[in-house]
């Protein structure tokens, strides 16, 4: 499965940065929630989406810590109709600042997301009248000692992208360990703000 068909191999001196990491993290777990990835880091001259993703909605699919504890924030779709995430993805360290990244969210990064949003549906009426919603996916990320790192699963600098993003099965809340780092998303917060 190639998540980034429209990219190149990565040149053999360039790593992936913990940011990269965790957002080819969230991406593959997204897919397996009936996400298909459209752009990865799309930019304009307001700001950068980290993922945005055509999603199907899928019964009984896994949901955020958050949403179980409000299931009034979760929205509902038609299960025929697809709809638009633009993904946030936060990456920490432990012992953080920002409650895992969270309170990086503020109103004033929610207006740039929401008119960077703008500018891609009008780049691309195709997608104009799908129901949109903006996500915020939390990975915590620690880097491994090397006597723990485990070579059939740590990637290296010089690794292709599709090498790189060859995550073993990535689950809610559980660790994975890729390129010398222990991922986990441990929280994905759908409709995590409502247009500013």
């Amino acid at each position: 499965m190639n998540l980034w068909a429209d990219h190149t191999p990565m040149p053999a001196n360039q790593t992936l940065t913990i940011g990269e990491l965790g957002e080819r993290l969230v991406a593959w777990w997204l897919q397996t929630q009936n996400g298909v990835v459209l752009h990865h880091r799309w930019h304009c001259r307001w700001g950068e989406i980290d993922l945005i993703v055509q999603r199907h909605p899928i019964e009984g699919g896994e949901k955020s810590s958050r949403d179980r504890k409000s299931p009034a924030k979760a929205k509902t779709f038609l299960p025929s109709h697809s709809f638009l995430s633009f993904v946030e993805v936060k990456t920490r360290s432990q012992r953080n600042w920002d409650a895992d990244g969270l309170l990086a969210i503020t109103p004033s990064k929610q207006a740039k997301l929401w008119q960077t949003a703008q500018l891609f549906l009008a780049e691309h009426p195709d997608l104009a009248n799908r129901p949109c919603q903006f996500d915020v996916a939390l990975v915590s990320c620690q880097r491994l000692s090397p006597r723990l790192r485990r070579d059939e699963t740590d990637t290296s600098a010089s690794s292709t992208i599709d090498k790189a993003i060859a995550f073993p099965q990535v689950q809610l809340g559980q660790p994975v360990q890729v390129a010398g780092y222990r991922l986990c998303l441990h929280d994905y917060i759908e409709s995590a703000f409502d247009r500013t």
